[in-house]
């Protein structure tokens, strides 16, 4: 507001000085000297030099304050949103204009397609790394959309995990003054002023307490708050604008999640809860390891918590040199996030490869888990979670009927097939196939983001129907896949077998707090436990004919039934 009111005075100060208000009175024989001159020209001519004047010292003015204040053009509304609506206006010119001369079906059409998507995930790459914040991390979840998004965008917007820009060490210092009400060195001993990771809301920096504690300290970036808001209502104009003029093109409910779940993820105090309550959770798996919280040194912008050390999951050269086991760490992970799912409910929704870190135990050689950023989690509602869990057990069973009941009743209608397919980032062929038999192939990748392309609206469709709570679990299903992918362990039966462990537990227990008689409740129990027994005894199975031993044993007990034979 201040900038305004000194804008305004510049107008209102400026016309008087420059001689552009109303002339004093003067003599007649003035007047009739200036009526015979060539007023016109001269008059123009005027009018242009004194508008130049004003707009300089307006300019000048403006300039002066934003000087004075310290402030960067790029935190201004009206320069985000020109950047945001220049670039969307550029993307949509494209896709309007470039097909025209080409037809349907050629292979020119196709090549002309990747080239318009790569250039346009450039820009929108760009335009995330200029606006910052709340852009990067809507920009980093449609990286994620591997079943959704041609693979030229979610391969450039991957790219925005490294990315995040850095806020400065006195932007820093200023927010642990005016939240924690201390200087720096009051309460640390030494601060690392190289930031250990940058994040589209915070970066963490590595500090030691005055007690030799070391910790890692979580800190906002200072502009991010009084910017989020006002950035998803630029995206939503602009969303709503693309849809008008590509009725395909529904992306609403992306902005419906950023706009809720945005104000959860800036309340580090949040944070701390959900990290305290998932690592009490999952407490009985002692691989999983979730940093502890100091909360007289936390607030809503800063957290403040045990330093944990470690590689980023997908990096594979670091998981080699420390001789890690890339499927017994796939494993883990795939039994962390099914008991977060099926069993309890609350769901850690940004598993990207910064959030999770490995580390191998110099005490006791093994590996542990390190869990990181826990601002955003789903709480599924038990309807919800049930019939997930049913949904689930039926792909993995090939029960095709309760498949699509399950479907149906989560909201995916008769774009159930869809549906399943982009639930387990598997083909329809491989579903009715039964996806714990049907192993991933290549031409099944390739198959998949091809339909991807030509199947956009019906997907579009589908996820503006389903419930919210689906949306998140999508996108952490994804975040998962792309660990398992670059680990090289995707859809290992070991990780399906526990799944179907999860979901077999959690069904139990939702129908004994239905059943109204203990004989009811003890039947329950007795099936539950069977079923784990079969369970048990089919991983058991499935190990045998993996490792050389039983491979072995296997074949002497089929030479002995073609002996006998």
């Amino acid at each position: 507001m201040q900038w305004v009111t000194w804008v305004i005075t510049s107008f209102t100060i400026a016309p008087a000085s420059l001689g552009l208000c109303e002339r004093r009175a003067e003599p007649p024989c003035v007047r009739r000297e200036r009526a015979k001159s060539p007023g016109p020209a001269y008059g123009m001519a005027g009018r242009v030099r004194r508008l130049s004047a004003v707009t300089a010292v307006v300019l000048a003015s403006s300039g002066l304050y934003l000087y004075k204040k310290q402030l960067d053009i790029n935190d201004l509304t009206v320069v985000r949103f020109g950047r945001a609506a220049a670039t969307t206006f550029v993307i949509s010119y494209d896709y309007l204009t470039a097909f025209r001369n080409v037809q349907n079906g050629t292979e020119e059409l196709w090549e002309l397609k990747s080239k318009v998507h790569q250039r346009s995930a450039e820009r929108l790459r760009d335009l995330c790394c200029a606006n910052r914040g709340t852009f990067i991390k809507v920009g980093q979840h449609l990286g994620a959309l591997d079943y959704l998004l041609p693979p030229e965008y979610t391969s450039t917007l991957k790219v925005l995990h490294s990315q995040a820009p850095q806020s400065s060490m006195e932007e820093i210092k200023q927010v642990i003054k005016e939240d924690l009400g201390k200087e720096l060195s009051e309460i640390f001993v030494s601060f690392d002023e190289c930031p250990q990771g940058a994040a589209s809301l915070a970066q963490v920096h590595k500090a030691v307490l005055h007690d030799g504690r070391t910790v890692a300290v979580k800190v906002q970036h200072p502009k991010v708050q009084t910017q989020s808001s006002k950035d998803i209502l630029v995206m939503e104009v602009l969303v709503r604008a693309v849809h008008w003029l590509f009725p395909d093109f529904a992306f609403m409910w992306l902005l419906e999640e950023a706009k809720k779940n945005m104000p959860l993820e800036l309340d580090f105090l949040n944070e701390g809860k959900n990290a305290e309550k998932v690592a009490k959770l999952l407490s009985h798996f002692p691989f999983l390891k979730v940093p502890r919280i100091y909360w007289d040194l936390s607030t809503k912008r800063i957290l403040t918590m045990d330093f944990a050390d470690g590689g980023q999951v997908n990096d594979k050269e670091y998981i080699q040199k420390n001789g890690i086991n890339v499927n017994q760490l796939s494993e883990n992970l795939g039994k962390m996030y099914s008991e977060m799912i099926f069993v309890h409910g609350f769901v850690h929704c940004d598993p990207h490869p910064g959030n999770v870190l490995v580390r191998k135990c110099p005490q006791s050689g093994k590996t542990h888990i390190i869990l990181l950023d826990h601002g955003l989690y789903q709480v599924l509602q038990t309807d919800f979670r049930v019939e997930y869990c049913k949904l689930w057990q039926a792909l993995i069973n090939c029960d095709l009927k309760e498949m699509e009941q399950s479907s149906r009743r989560l909201g995916a209608g008769d774009l159930y097939p869809l549906f399943a397919c982009v639930l387990t980032a598997r083909s329809w062929t491989a579903v009715n196939s039964g996806i714990s038999s049907a192993p991933i192939t290549h031409s099944e990748d390739v198959e998949i983001r091809t339909n991807a392309a030509l199947y956009l609206p019906q997907i579009s469709a589908l996820l503006n129907q389903i419930p919210r709570q689906m949306l998140l679990l999508l996108k952490t299903n994804d975040l998962l896949r792309g660990i398992e992918s670059s680990l090289q362990t995707r859809a290992s039966s070991s990780s399906l077998i526990y799944m179907s462990r999860c979901c077999v537990r959690a069904l139990a227990r939702h129908k004994r707090s239905k059943a109204r008689s203990r004989l009811r409740r003890l039947h329950l129990s007795l099936s539950e436990n069977m079923t784990l027994l079969k369970l048990s005894l089919f991983q058991m199975c499935v190990w045998l004919r993996s490792c050389v031993l039983g491979q072995w044993l296997f074949a002497f007990i089929g030479l002995l039934q073609t002996t006998q034979a």
